[in-house]
């Protein structure tokens, strides 16, 4: 099997474990190649010819692993979620084993499924669709340059536009990435439960919020633009999310502090036990392949937990179907339950 990693040295673990999935994963006639970062190589220079591979791992945190996804968009080689970072929702949403040895015995079975990955244009305004259906893949296929003779990398994105897996925002939310950088080292995970405690009273800003086939104007304190729904295990912010359906879940935190949000959060809470109550008032869910949102005033954006320099105005649209993920064998069982999922050929 020919086989690319992209490593991003600087993700939150730093434990090495990859090398432990490589010794487990290698087996006769493999070829493996391993690209690395540090931050001064940009991952999608590492990644020109990635359609001459069978498999690519992204060995990061979330925001790596969405892009090596969006630079390899729609080129249908399975990639393969490492989970080296801080939060590793991607690897969660997909109920991914966390030990190198079952992820190396995932990935050489090489099960697989097309997801969903999201687009954020910064400084976006208008606030109108773009012509290009989201939802018309085959257009959005065709859309994309390609250089034949180069293994089939994709053009290089705009400089605003950003590719994203698990989901951005703006407001709180990326108030609290922006403040979880520094404390990250030392608490990990919970760097983002310290970084949400130590800010209670938000900024309360007016939203203005288009999507596919409606105006939202409405005040809170953040806006989600969600693919991928679980920020723990079986702890989901929506119900019955499908970052596979073509559709973005956009919520709205109405709530004026944090306080205010703790019953939407016991909700979140009851989901998990299976009881699936409202969300009562604090949140305002909707769905749509296409999101821009405009603030009073402007606020940060964040997008895969990475906190951005540009603050709203910023438009989002969804690229259905656009990557390929590797799952366990658990995983895609489920979705050829519900008649998802498609074998590799």
């Amino acid at each position: 099997m020919r086989v690319l990693i992209i490593d991003n040295l600087r993700s939150g673990l730093r434990d090495g474990a990859i090398h432990d999935f490589i010794r487990r994963f290698l087996d006769d006639g493999d070829e493996l190649t391993i690209r690395s970062t540090s931050g001064a190589t940009r991952i999608e220079s590492l990644l020109d010819d990635a359609a001459e591979y069978q498999l690519v791992v992204a060995s990061g945190g979330d925001s790596t692993i969405a892009t090596v996804c969006y630079q390899m968009r729609y080129l249908d080689v399975p990639v393969l979620a490492f989970p080296a970072g801080t939060g590793n929702l991607i690897a969660t949403n997909l109920n991914q084993p966390e030990e190198p040895h079952a992820l190396a015995t995932m990935a050489r079975r090489l099960l697989s499924a097309p997801f969903d990955l999201g687009v954020l244009v910064e400084g976006a305004g208008g606030g109108r669709r773009r012509d290009v259906s989201a939802h018309d893949a085959g257009t959005l296929r065709a859309a994309e340059v390609r250089d034949a003779g180069s293994g089939g990398a994709l053009r290089a994105a705009n400089a605003s536009e950003h590719g994203f897996a698990v989901m951005a925002g703006a407001g709180y939310d990326a108030s609290i990435m922006s403040r979880s950088e520094k404390l990250k080292p030392q608490l990990g995970p919970m760097a983002y439960l310290a970084s949400a405690i130590s800010d209670p009273m938000p900024t309360v800003a007016h939203f203005t919020i288009t999507l596919d086939d409606e105006v939202l104007e409405v005040d809170g304190i953040a806006v989600l633009i969600i693919n991928f729904a679980e920020i723990f295990p079986d702890f989901s912010i929506t119900h019955g999310n499908d970052a596979r359906d073509g559709f973005f879940e956009v919520v709205v935190l109405k709530s004026h502090n944090a306080v205010e949000l703790l019953p939407a959060m016991f909700a979140v809470f009851l989901d998990s036990m299976g009881n699936f109550p409202g969300r009562f008032d604090a949140l305002e869910v909707r769905r749509s392949a296409f999101v821009h949102v405009q603030s009073d005033p402007p606020l940060a954006v964040q997008y895969d937990g990475e906190a951005q320099r540009f603050t709203t105005p910023f438009e989002a649209h969804i690229l259905p179907g656009a990557t390929r993920l590797v799952l366990s064998e658990e995983e895609y069982r489920r979705l050829a339950v519900e008649n998802l999922a498609e074998p590799i050929e």
